[in-house]
């Protein structure tokens, strides 16, 4: 049975991410989740009598049962940072979590449309004129992905104005006239992002039906939300999805495309033209270079994947 102290501390704990860092209820759901695993591989323990070596034990259990390296290094680093918020406030020696090192993960390859892909899916050919608030919405929503490299939770996140009221402030808003707009990303990090012109056109265009679906006493964070769903809400990231996929079957792509398909696709394109890893992370958001670097893993790919096509010694057998 889980320690009701235990209990009570993550529940404040993760109330604080919530409201004072502003983590996503994804993000919190998913650190709940991970600790009531460390409590469930101790049930007879406070989490506060955890040492280094139980918590390589816990990593251990949950490794028998099936986690995979990705899971177990976000549960490594729940756990680290709880303790590192609970220890002292409980008179810890140490952060038990902190000298365990999670397990490496293997880096594959983002999967990135071409630029021939990414121009029929946003081009539409054989497609008519999106005209519809629901097709101008999605029009000026896959635009801004691809013209700023935006994660999906940062496009949802989006307000048409900086709004500030008793009870909501923007964090993320669009500056048409600056052609760029302002993200709160990862680790509550704020940056600028550039707006491309056919990004603006499409917003302009969206802009223009918007109040077609606002419900007649919207509340602030609907007035500020600049994608709008059917029922007048703002936009879900699961409807972003649906849309994009729905609207890739359509133009006859062969592949499923996610919203992060075509974050991959704007940093490595932008790479194979201009070559700059720290502006593609400054643009991306990345906390690290290493993050980044990974878009130079998938230029190499296509560059060797155009050498196998064009070069004229590339598939001929060597004479011995």
């Amino acid at each position: 049975m889980a320690d009701a102290t235990d209990s009570s501390c993550i529940q404040t704990w993760l109330a604080e991410l919530a409201g004072q860092q502003r983590y996503s209820s994804h993000t919190v759901d998913a650190y709940r989740r991970d600790l009531q695993s460390l409590q469930e591989c101790f049930p007879q323990r406070s989490l506060d009598t955890l040492r280094e070596l139980d918590i390589r034990q816990a990593l251990g259990r949950l490794h028998a049962q099936g986690h995979q390296p990705r899971s177990l290094a976000r549960a490594l680093s729940a756990w680290r940072s709880y303790f590192e918020w609970r220890a002292p406030k409980a008179g810890l020696a140490c952060n038990p979590a902190h000298g365990v090192r999670a397990p490496k993960i293997p880096r594959s390859l983002p999967k990135a449309l071409s630029v021939d892909q990414a121009q029929a899916l946003l081009d539409r050919p054989q497609m008519p004129p999106a005209e519809t608030p629901i097709e101008r919405r999605d029009m000026a929503m896959f635009e801004v992905l691809y013209s700023s490299g935006l994660r999906l939770s940062e496009l949802v996140s989006l307000d048409w104005q900086p709004l500030r009221e008793r009870d909501y402030e923007s964090h993320s808003w669009i500056q048409l006239d600056e052609a760029e707009a302002t993200v709160l990303g990862k680790g509550q990090k704020t940056r600028a992002v550039p707006l491309g012109r056919h990004a603006i056109a499409a917003l302009q265009a969206w802009l223009q039906v918007r109040a077609q679906l606002l419900p007649p006493e919207p509340d602030a964070n609907t007035r500020a939300a600049l994608f709008l769903g059917a029922r007048g809400r703002r936009i879900s990231p699961r409807v972003v999805e649906l849309q994009l996929d729905r609207l890739a079957r359509q133009v006859g792509l062969p592949m499923h495309v996610h919203p992060h398909s075509l974050r991959h696709s704007f940093a490595s394109h932008l790479l194979q033209s201009a070559q700059d890893l720290r502006a593609v992370q400054e643009l991306l958001g990345h906390a690290n270079i290493s993050t980044t670097q990974i878009y130079t893993r998938l230029d190499f790919q296509h560059l060797a994947t155009s050498y196998d096509q064009a070069h004229p010694r590339a598939h001929r057998k060597s004479k011995d």
